[in-house]
């Protein structure tokens, strides 16, 4: 096998080369090689200096993840990195990291222990440990502020965004950028070096001394409210403060116990299976990774409304050339003006040049016809969300677009069979359902038909990572994956307020949970009128007799649509900030007194849990049925689709948190409070549960095959 570490000599200069692909990760074996080269140098009586690089396109991307579940399950000891770095530091020869590509986590804890730093000027830095519910746990948060400064290290340490070169220059990180050849630029910084006395960085305190206590309460302030329940960046913020207090090696130990803290914590363990699910979601049985894919170099939209002009943003913003079509030029306007207003938004916040925006907005061709539509190599619908409007929209591309054009409906709860059985190609049809706003959710929802070609399935998720979206592939039933679990979530949230809670009560207790909004505030968000279409279409599935909720048909028949409109759920001002109003209120009661419902006091847990558990209960059976291919593919819709708290891990990792057993007997008591119709237990929740067994541990592939 080969070295992990190679050690090599241009003349004076040692050279240590980390080459462990793809991304050079501090795995077992790179650190000692890292201690065996650094040890190699000292005793080589030739050496002046030692440069420390990485092969490949990064320099160290940060530790081996995976290290982190063998550690917490038992499988494997803790292995700290400082004694390997202290053995770089206390090198009696000035060792130079050379960071090209990124340097994050452990990378920059270790280009931290070297004396100095030189790097490439499109190279970036960071302690993004708190994105998986950590710390930086080899004395990063100890060196960092004693290079950069106490607020710069709180900022880095408890958000986790990396900085770029010249920032890392400024800051202190970085010694020198260094333009063309990186090792050849770091050699020659080498023999500047070399002879002089090696600036230990642990040993530099000249910048812990400035640091007051109101730097740490405003730090504290702002991750509480930038990470609403999150534990690690104010531990974070705990081991920079006592970097300020306390001498290098007690600051260490401090900073092991929280990460210890933090390593063992439920939220880890969930954003730790958020990052992993993000990545295995684009892993589709029966579709191997070189199945061919079509190129996508112009795209069509048809529609120009919210989702329509949102979808024709993100296409624009990866570049591709996009014509976007609309029965009324009023409508068309309007849309396009809306994409601008959006274009402009972003330029003034500085997240966009005028020059880009320029681009963008040249990339995009509104029209009135379907000229230019036959040279389109996707097409993706996004017309009202009524079955006979579809087909026929489908109907006429069928008959203009080319015959390897993919032909994608963003619809989010329509069949997508029916939608193909309007073409002459169903194989080439598919859902691409984008969440709204389109250009700014990360979620692709991609549906699969009966009749959908791999070919078709490989390209809609490979073009979701141009577009920047996390793709999911979702079966064909009404709702897929996503909307199928939130009829029942909304459900529940409408019959609270119908039993006796308040619309803010029932939204501040799931928002106090982590979802990034209530589920009556989303109601609002996404339109009411929205709702109510789709709840038309649902009609003929549901069963006579059940318990269905009132208010929000008697809210659709006064105008009241949510947020477009001013008021809904709740009212909204110019700046669509919510308020009650006494008016629903009202309603509410007034509807549940004819209704025959008794109101009575409701507690936020009940709220909780009648909402989660409506998901977690739907979810079961989507992964019965096959409609989701694995527990994580809920979890990551839910994660990216619909604001579910990341370190809760999606509502089926933390049914599993929770324990099924004990997701089953509330379940099962809600049953008999509610209904059998509205509550009865999935079978699969059933059979995990009295197993012992996890969804995360659920095989449908194995199950499958078994039954067979």
């Amino acid at each position: 096998m080969p070295e992990l570490v190679e050690y090599t000599r241009q003349d004076d200069i040692a050279v240590i080369t980390i080459d462990n692909p793809p991304v050079n990760a501090l795995s077992p074996g790179v650190p000692e090689g890292l201690q065996k080269a650094i040890q190699q140098a000292a005793a080589d009586d030739q050496v002046k200096a030692v440069v420390l690089i990485g092969a490949g396109s990064t320099f160290i991307a940060g530790a081996d993840i995976r290290e982190f579940g063998k550690i917490v399950s038992g499988e494997k000891p803790r292995l700290t990195l400082l004694p390997y770095l202290q053995s770089i530091e206390d090198s009696p020869k000035p060792v130079i990291a050379a960071i090209h590509g990124t340097a994050l986590g452990g990378g920059l804890e270790t280009a931290m222990s070297a004396h100095y730093r030189v790097i490439a000027p499109t190279a970036q830095v960071g302690q993004p440990e708190v994105k998986l519910g950590l710390i930086p746990g080899a004395g990063g948060t100890q060196r960092l502020p004693r290079l950069a400064g106490v607020i710069k290290a709180l900022e880095m340490c408890a958000t986790g965004e990396p900085v770029k070169a010249q920032d890392a220059l400024a800051a202190g990180i970085a010694d020198r950028i260094v333009d063309g050849d990186l090792l050849q630029g770091a050699i020659a910084f080498a023999r500047e070096v070399a002879g002089k006395a090696a600036p230990k960085t642990r040993e530099r305190n000249e910048k812990l001394h400035d640091a007051m206590p109101m730097v740490f309460d405003f730090a504290r302030e702002q991750a509480r409210k930038r990470g609403r329940g999150l534990r690690a960046p104010l531990a974070a913020i705990d081991a920079v403060e006592a970097a300020t207090k306390l001498p290098f090696d007690e600051g260490c130990k401090r900073e092991a116990e929280l990460f210890n803290e933090c390593l063992f914590s439920s939220q880890s363990k969930a954003l730790i299976h958020a990052f992993f699910g993000e990545r295995a979601v684009s892993r589709i049985p029966g579709i191997p990774k070189d199945t061919k894919t079509y190129d996508i170099r112009r795209a069509a939209v048809i529609g120009a409304g919210t989702m329509g002009g949102g979808i024709t943003m993100t296409y624009a913003n990866a570049g591709i050339p996009v014509i976007v079509k609309e029965t009324a030029q009023e409508a068309l306007d309007r849309g396009m003006a809306t994409i601008r207003k959006n274009y402009a938004n972003s330029v003034a916040k500085g997240k966009l040049s005028q020059d880009a925006m320029d681009q963008r907005l040249a990339l995009i061709t509104p029209q009135l016809s379907y000229d230019g539509f036959e040279q389109a190599d996707i097409i993706v619908e996004a017309v009202f969300e009524n079955m006979a409007v579809k087909k026929q929209v489908f109907a006429e591309i069928d008959r203009i677009a080319k015959p390897d054009c993919i032909l994608a409906s963003n619809t989010s709860s329509l069949d997508v069979d029916e939608i193909a059985s309007a073409t002459s190609r169903p194989q080439m049809v598919i859902g691409n359902h984008f969440f709204s706003p389109a250009h700014v959710m990360k979620l692709l929802e991609v549906v699969r038909g009966k009749a959908s070609g791999k070919e078709v399935i490989a390209t809609s998720m490979a073009l979701a990572k141009r577009l920047g979206k996390v793709a999911v592939l979702a079966g064909n039933c009404f709702g897929f994956i996503g909307n199928r679990m939130v009829a029942p979530y909304l459900r529940e949230a409408q019959f609270l307020v119908e039993e006796g809670a308040s619309v803010e009560q029932v939204n501040d207790a799931l928002y106090r949970f982590g979802m990034a909004m209530g589920p009556l505030a989303m109601d609002d968000l996404a339109g009411i009128d929205v709702g109510h279409a789709i709840h038309k279409e649902f009609e003929r599935f549901e069963k006579p007799g059940v318990r269905k909720p009132l208010v929000a048909d008697r809210l659709y028949e006064m105008g009241r649509y949510g947020q477009k409109t001013g008021s809904g759920w709740s009212k909204y001002d110019a700046n669509r900030k919510p308020s009650h109003d006494p008016e629903v209120a009202e309603l509410i009661e007034k509807t549940a007194r004819e209704a025959g419902i008794e109101r009575r006091q409701v507690t936020s847990e009940e709220t909780v849990d009648r909402c989660i558990y409506a998901l977690v209960n739907e979810g079961a059976r989507l992964l019965e049925e096959g409609i989701a291919l694995r527990a994580v593919d809920i979890d990551i819709t839910y994660i990216y689709g619909y604001g579910f708290p990341a370190w809760r891990g999606g509502p089926m990792f933390h049914a599993d948190t929770v324990g099924l057993k004990n997701v089953l007997a509330c379940i099962r008591d809600f049953e008999k409070q509610h209904g059998p119709y509205l509550w009865s237990p999935a079978p699969l929740l059933v059979r995990l549960a009295e197993a012992g067994q996890t969804f995360e541990s659920f095989d449908q592939e194995k199950e499958r095959t078994a039954r067979t």
